[in-house]
């Protein structure tokens, strides 16, 4: 039997409204629905008066308008980016350019990953996004009344960060912990070994409220995160009897695996499989016919 997730789904929200969420946080909605953004991406504000703006956005005329009247009146003092996807970073530029603030990232994209000279990475990174400030796991980032500290939580991509309003106890989690979704892992960029770490890391932590770039907060986050886990460990058992009973390659196993997923996201599927087909052969427990793809063969070790 499949893990259970208690998914949340339900959000209320305008496009091109600005919506206070908690004292501290207000969020604008872009309106980019997609079958891997939801209802779009939320756009979220810290603070007031002096504020830090996370995840700008795609790069809509509308998001940046909706945005720029929701900060009328005050100084946007940082800019911080989860990770460099097109529907995460690229409205950084325009944003940056009529506030004067500073971007805060881990790097540009790729930047975390190992050996990744000949490796091309997926079409929909922001390839231009370059921060200005580089942060790593555990930085501290201090505006007019709130404290953010950054969790790096590479996974999702290799760049990704997730932020941490002390005052609060909420974390921004991009989407590396969604409440509509699960997360895609996809390499290159996206490696299985990394998110399982990165969602292990969480529980680890005392956050008390989640918010996603994409659906609503996540308020019981924990038991959450661990069905995240569970999920992941099923789809791996699910992958070992696919091999057990003959099948060696990734396409043979999706139409099983993902039956009563609409065939249209199989491709995206079968980058997971493949996410996790890595982290199987890196632990000895599945072998490959050379360096694993997502065409190879494979077989139990």
């Amino acid at each position: 039997m499949s893990v259970q997730i208690p998914y949340v789904r339900e959000i209320e929200f305008e496009y091109g409204g600005c919506d206070e969420v908690s004292p501290l946080i207000r969020r604008v909605v872009a309106n980019n629905p997609s079958a891997f953004t939801y209802k779009g991406t939320g756009t979220y504000i810290i603070g007031h008066g002096e504020v830090a703006v996370v995840d700008p956005g795609p790069l809509l005329n509308a998001h940046v308008e909706a945005l720029l009247r929701a900060l009328e009146g005050e100084i946007v003092s940082h800019i911080l980016i989860t990770h460099t996807h097109s529907d995460h970073s690229p409205a950084a530029k325009p944003l940056k350019a009529l506030t004067g603030a500073e971007t805060y990232a881990f790097g540009p994209h790729g930047a975390g990953q190992q050996g990744s000279d000949d490796v091309q990475v997926e079409e929909d990174g922001d390839m231009d996004f370059v921060p200005d400030v580089e942060v790593g796991d555990g930085d501290i980032i201090e505006g007019d009344g709130w404290t953010v500290e950054c969790v790096y939580t590479p996974g999702h991509t290799s760049n990704h960060m997730c932020f941490a309003l002390q005052e609060e106890k909420a974390l921004f989690s991009g989407d590396h912990v969604m409440g509509w979704s699960t997360s895609v892992v996809s390499p290159p960029d996206g490696n299985m070994e990394q998110y399982m770490a990165s969602l292990k890391l969480l529980l680890e932590r005392d956050d008390e409220i989640y918010w996603p770039t994409h659906g609503p907060a996540i308020k019981d986050p924990k038991p959450f995160v661990r069905s995240f886990i569970a999920h992941r460990e099923d789809r791996e058992q699910q992958i070992l009897k696919q091999l057990a009973s003959g099948k060696t390659r990734i396409a043979e196993m999706v139409p099983v695996m993902y039956a009563a997923v609409d065939k249209r996201l199989y491709p995206a599927a079968a980058r997971s499989v493949f996410a996790h087909m890595e982290y199987l052969v890196a632990r000895g427990i599945v072998q490959s016919e050379g360096k694993p793809s997502l065409g190879g063969n494979y077989r139990l070790a």
